[in-house]
């Protein structure tokens, strides 16, 4: 079951809402609480809710790596990441190597699906194979500014050997074309940004909607320069 719990306090913030997740075995179902001081603010973020707990719903927890076990989380509960601008976690295993630091070289692999189109899975790095058929991780400078800020965030804290479920709100997610990891297909690529950069749905205020991300990432290794 997935129960999500949203509420306000201010209308100053209208597409930040808090949001809390718990997740436990057996058939999926959600639930969906929320409150807000109006009905144009309520209905955006029932949009929005009902967005993100319906890409919930199509995550697998059967493992799509042989050396990843995801049927049963350690820890249950999301928590938000400090000073992270809303990031979002879920351990699905701790590891136990080194934690990296600001100007390390990381090699993540990664699932990234786009909560506005039902957990649409837009890449994943599981897709990229060498000459030999073996998987290709993203590699990137921690802090180098090349790639998302949720995506740094996240794998900040985390250990090599970790698995992590990430969600990353529009503010920490694209905020520009050229921002890494990328889709390598180009077809996805447009997808991706047409959908979190549509103008007009952006100004009928449907951007926490549109541009919120969830990412699983396993932190593979790391080289400290």
């Amino acid at each position: 079951m997935i129960q999500c719990v949203a509420s306000s306090s201010s209308l100053h913030a209208p597409h930040s809402p808090s949001l809390r997740f718990t997740i436990s075995r057996g058939t999926p179902s959600i639930r969906i609480c929320a409150t807000a001081s109006s009905p144009e603010i309520s209905r955006r973020r029932a949009v929005s809710l009902s967005a993100i707990t319906t890409a919930f719903s199509l995550l697998p927890y059967s493992n799509y790596n042989s050396s990843i076990c995801w049927s049963k989380p350690a820890i249950t509960d999301f928590t938000e990441l400090d000073n992270s601008g809303g990031v979002k976690v879920l351990d699905l295993r701790i590891g136990d190597g080194d934690l990296p630091l600001n100007g390390d070289q990381v090699a993540i692999h990664y699932y990234g699906r786009l909560a506005a189109k039902q957990g649409w899975r837009f890449d994943s790095t599981y897709d990229h194979k060498d000459e030999t058929g073996e998987p290709i991780p993203f590699v990137f400078i921690l802090g180098s500014g090349k790639v998302i800020s949720g995506i740094e965030a996240a794998v900040k804290s985390m250990k090599v050997g970790s698995v992590r479920r990430v969600i990353i709100p529009p503010s920490q997610g694209y905020q520009n074309m050229s921002q890494e990891p990328l889709p390598p297909n180009i077809f996805d690529r447009q997808r991706l940004f047409t959908t979190i950069f549509n103008p007009t749905r952006l100004a009928n205020g449907e951007g926490s909607m549109l541009g919120t991300l969830v990412f699983d990432i396993e932190l593979v290794n790391l080289r400290h320069r």
